[in-house]
Order: C-alpha cells, then structure tokens, then sequence
C-alpha cells in the first residue's frame, strides 16, 4: 500500500488552539505543521495538501506538488490573492459549527437592535429608569445579501423568530420558502429591508459595495424610520467613512460590524466611539480548529477514494 501524503498545516491561529486540535487529526498520515519550529525547514516538496490561512510568503514556491489547497475559514479571498497559489483545487470551509455561529451573531445582533438595547445601556450609564416603546420581529424585513448557507441558515432562525425575510444573490438564485433576488432586483430588495445583513464574499463586483450610495436606496418605513446595517461578511465589502457618516446624519438607525477594511480595527477609527455601533473583532464565526481538520480529512478521503471535492471555489466568480 502506497505511503499517504502528508499534510502541511500554515496556520495564523491561536497556536495552543492548533496543537490541541490537531492531537488525534490525521491519525494515518504525517502532519508538517510550518508554525513548529521543528518542521519550518522541512522539505515540502512530494506533499500533495496544505490547509492555509494567512501563510508564509515563501509556501507555494516551497511546496511545488500541492493537488488541494484547504482554507482554514469560510473566506477565500485571502487565498486567491496569495503569490504563486498554484492551479489546484481550492476548497472553502463549510461545517455546522462555523455555520450555527454566524447565524446566531446574526440573530443577537437583529435583536439587539429591535429591542434598543443602546439606548437602555446609556439610560443605565445615566442611571435613568424608562420603557421604551418595542417592535415586534414581525414589523421589520430583514434583507440578507449574500444568500447562500450561512445567509439561508441565518433567514431560517429569524424566520422562526418572526422576522420577515429576504434575500439577495449576485445569481438571484431560489431558495424555497423565501422570496429572493438577483441583480435586477436589488433596487426592489434594498427599499424592502429595513434590516440589511451583508454576508457576502469579497470580489471585484463586491469591493466597497456597502457605500452612501446603497445605504440610501434602503426602507425608510420600518418601526425606526431609518434602517440597520449589520455586515459579517469582509470587511472590504463596506466603505467605513460612509458608515461614520450614515450614522452621523440619520441615514442609518444603526450598525453591527464584525468585519473592517483595516484588522484590527485602528485605534482612531471614530467607530470605536460611536453609541449607534455594535463591533466584535472578526469574532462572530471563528473557525472551529477541530471541525476544520475534520472537514479537511473527510475531503481527502472523498478524493483518494475517487470522489469529487465538495465546497471547490470558482476561482471566476471569486467563492
């Protein structure tokens, strides 16, 4: 029986979190681990895989015999933009874990904002006790852009909250249950969402598409007489300064990022200060390390068994 591939690891993970995941991980094949000092000089060259996430400059030219590239999240944009990534399959990370907590970021943060919750935070800075007035989920449309399984499965658990919901893709592509569209109807989609949820991939087409522009062809006839912007997606999806300015004078409610232009997050930035701002650290659907090995070990046994890879990115389309 011919000796299985190795497999490189070029993790920028917490490095505990990497090791403790990968005791019991590819028990039947070697693991080259590039972060251990023991294997940073190692010969890459005959190793067929490498799972990646932010990885040295000098891996490809390192590693010639690579048939699959792994990316350690659901995001590939950092990968297609690698120098020397070679014309191998590229496979995405698709898993329930990374996928139930998307949705749940997503879920809190509607809620957060229908329920006004920085408004009774700064009341309680003030030491002032007062019931505001209460939406239900059922008068706000949320619009998710960027519908495919994380957006589908955050559109099931507002749905099962009561929210209305909507959905856009670049292909306008059905999903049964929810009324959805395509690039001839993104005016349509905007002037409907109250609520905009941004879960799209970074492309061309999608490089600062969440602008002034777009922010201001949003409902204006929801409970808040302006809409939420919440984006989990990249963080070169959204024009920051336009954000700033929105909610400066009005033209939105409020916000939610978990993803910036910048990572992390420059300290002048005049988000940090901003009362009408939700931000976490590109938190809110970090990579199970666990799960990700999982997931790349079962894809490999797909393909040595003789079936295709599943999640392949279009390197076309960009996901």
């Amino acid at each position: 029986m011919p000796m299985k591939s190795p497999v490189i690891i070029d993790l920028k993970f917490d490095q505990e979190e990497v090791a403790a995941a990968l005791k019991g991980a590819f028990p039947d094949r070697e693991v080259v681990n590039l972060l251990h000092p023991i294997h940073r000089k190692r010969d890459l060259s005959g190793i067929d895989y490498a799972v990646v996430w932010k990885p040295g400059a000098d891996l490809f030219s390192r590693a010639k015999d690579l048939k699959v590239v792994f990316s350690g999240g659901a995001g590939v944009d950092h990968v297609l933009t690698l120098p020397g990534l070679p014309d191998v399959p590229l496979v995405r990370f698709v898993d329930d874990t990374l996928t139930t907590r998307m949705s749940e970021w997503v879920v809190m943060q509607c809620l957060l904002h229908m329920r006004q919750h920085r408004l009774y935070e700064a009341q309680r800075d003030k030491r002032i006790w007062r019931e505001l007035s209460q939406p239900e989920a059922k008068d706000f449309t949320v619009g998710i852009m960027g519908f495919g399984v994380l957006g589908q499965d955050s559109a099931k658990k507002l749905r099962t909250l009561g929210f209305n919901v909507i959905g856009w893709s670049k292909s306008g592509r059905k999903v049964e249950g929810f009324e959805t569209f395509g690039d001839s109807g993104l005016d349509t989609f905007l002037g409907r969402s109250d609520i905009l949820v941004g879960l799209l991939p970074l492309t061309p087409d999608t490089k600062g598409i969440f602008n002034t522009g777009l922010f201001t062809r949003l409902s204006r006839k929801g409970p808040f007489g302006a809409p939420v912007f919440i984006n989990a997606g990249r963080g070169g999806s959204q024009v920051e300064g336009d954000i700033v300015a929105s909610l400066n004078d009005g033209t939105l409610h409020g916000a939610s990022l978990d993803v910036f232009e910048q990572e992390p997050l420059p300290l002048e930035s005049p988000l940090w200060s901003m009362d009408k701002a939700f931000l976490t650290p590109h938190a809110a659907a970090a990579s199970d390390v666990a799960a990700l090995f999982r997931h790349v070990e079962q894809q490999i046994e797909r393909l040595e068994g003789g079936k295709p890879l599943e999640h392949l990115v279009d390197r076309n389309a960009g996901y």
